[in-house]
């Protein structure tokens, strides 16, 4: 049983890799939402 058969091992770090980026970018972005409604 071999999982990995059917994905080639740089898809799926890159994969991992952009949904990592992809939410470090999404709470960054909420951050600074939520830092600016406050200021106000």
């Amino acid at each position: 049983m071999n999982i990995q058969g059917k994905f080639p091992r740089g898809l799926v770090i890159r994969l991992i890799a952009y949904l990592f980026v992809g939410h470090l970018f999404a709470f960054f972005v909420y951050l600074l939402f939520v830092l600016g409604g406050q200021n106000q």
